[in-house]
């Protein structure tokens, strides 16, 4: 194993680091006795209540220092590299695959495709299982690491490794066997694609994954995000109204026969099935607790249950409030239906909602989280947009007040003219987003990963 330097960037106020005296520069050689390889080690051995720590100081110096504390209490400190190791990238050409779809001049780390099982925990990525060795398996299984997210797409091993451009595709499905043995909690993905692992296949891939249940606790089904940019790319065809009732009756016979046997409903239709399809949301209780909300599952229907709870909680008066709200296509009926309740308890609220067309990636998107600065700004200019307009925080990359194309957030509302306030996740911040002044600092941002495979990202 190649020699890491772990070089800690950051020592929080008041913690056990800053207490040991812990400095940004410092390097972390040890951590009782044993090389640290990468945030999985560090995780697992400061879980403890005596730690023993090497640290190499910014003169040469060791030092040896014994902590005793809380068994899962955090020393506080952060790495330069939040792995604590280098990013693996992608080792295949998925004929589905969203950044290759996207155009070119983005900044360079948009188009980095990862494929990190170390993600999958730290932040709910999925992973193809393809670019994890036996010693990853082998490490999740000691730590006993959980849940992680694995993108299945195929369960017949032909199909798989067609599918993922990749000739050991069909055989890291062996690895499902070995996480599912050792009762690694799994969450699955199924990107479905027209014509390749739709219908027979994926009835097939159903009965697969159902074997691996109650460990593998959920599958969702979402359908594939196809932009404008596909030239030279595998063909791919958009899913119809039809289809989409289709993959739906499919989704709900093996609900039913999941729940039978292990009261948990086991596959999910993103949302995007059921407004193609015409077909009500699912209600609240079909969802299993939304185990996978980042994948698209459930966030219309978690929204309108959070926004009736926090009205519920609110008396309502004659406050006045002009605003607007941009949003993806898909959402902006929903988001129309929940203006208008806030409305029926503040009855001075004025909100249009303006549906934003996804002209940078292609009308075929139509979730907000993949919505650019350049299109806002093309398309509301001119608009009446009140005293504030209101932005869901998934359209901005993490920890950055920016777009996707690289518009800020001051650009844009200079060149709207007007506030621009950032709603966070929850119905309650929504419907606070509407009636209250602007909290400028709220600044919550939602990951969005880069190698999402379908067309929704983040929330509506």
């Amino acid at each position: 194993m190649k020699k890491r330097r772990h070089i800690i960037s950051r020592v929080l106020p008041g913690s056990i680091g800053e207490e040991l005296e812990l400095e940004p520069g410092d390097v972390l050689a040890a951590i009782n006795d044993q090389p640290v390889e990468d945030v999985f080690d560090y995780r697992y051995l400061i879980n403890d209540e005596l730690v023993v720590l090497l640290v190499e100081k910014a003169d040469g110096e060791l030092w040896e220092l014994e902590v005793e504390k809380n068994f899962e209490d955090d020393l506080g400190i952060e790495f330069e590299n939040g792995l604590m190791d280098e990013y693996r990238s992608c080792s295949n050409k998925c004929i589905f695959c969203f950044i290759d779809q996207m155009p070119p001049g983005m900044r360079e780390t948009l188009y980095f495709k990862d494929d990190d099982s170390r993600l999958s925990f730290l932040q709910g990525n999925y992973v193809t299982l393809t670019n994890m060795s036996e010693h990853d398996i082998e490490r999740i299984i000691r730590y006993h690491l959980a849940p992680i997210n694995i993108s299945f797409q195929a369960m017949n091993p032909k199909l798989r490794c067609e599918m993922l451009h990749n000739r050991f595709a069909g055989d890291a499905l062996a690895k499902v066997d070995k996480l599912f043995e050792a009762g690694i909690e799994m969450n699955g993905q199924i990107v479905l694609c027209k014509g390749v692992n739709d219908g027979s296949e994926l009835e097939y891939s159903l009965e697969k994954l159902s074997a691996y249940a109650p460990v593998l606790r959920s599958i969702s089904v979402v359908p594939v995000g196809l932009t404008k940019y596909r030239e030279g790319l595998y063909p791919l065809q958009a899913f119809t109204r039809e289809d989409a009732r289709e993959v739906l009756a499919q989704i709900r016979r093996w609900q039913d026969k999941m729940y039978a046997e292990h009261g948990l409903h086991f596959v999910h239709a993103s949302d995007e099935w059921y407004i193609l399809a015409g077909e009500e949301l699912p209600r609240e209780e079909s969802y299993d607790g939304y185990l996978q909300l980042e994948n698209g599952v459930g966030m219309l229907r978690l929204l309108d249950t959070e926004v009736k709870d926090a009205l519920s909680e609110l008396p309502g008066d004659d406050r006045t409030v002009k605003a607007s709200i941009a949003t993806g296509t898909l959402a902006a009926p929903f988001i129309e239906k929940h203006t208008e309740r806030i409305r029926e308890k503040f009855p001075g609220t004025e909100v249009k909602v303006y549906p934003i067309t996804n002209h940078f990636f292609g009308e075929c998107i139509t979730v907000s989280g993949l919505i650019t600065g350049t299109d806002l700004k093309e398309q509301l200019r001119g608009r009446d947009l009140g005293e504030k307009l209101i932005l869901p925080c998934n359209m901005l990359r993490s920890g950055e007040d920016v777009f996707l194309d690289d518009v800020t957030v001051k650009e844009l509302s200079e060149a709207l003219g007007t506030e621009i306030v950032i709603a966070d996740e929850s119905g309650g911040d929504f419907v606070s987003a509407i009636i209250d002044p602007p909290d400028h600092s709220k600044r919550k941002r939602r990951q969005m990963y880069e190698q999402t495979s379908s067309s929704h990202s983040g929330q509506a």
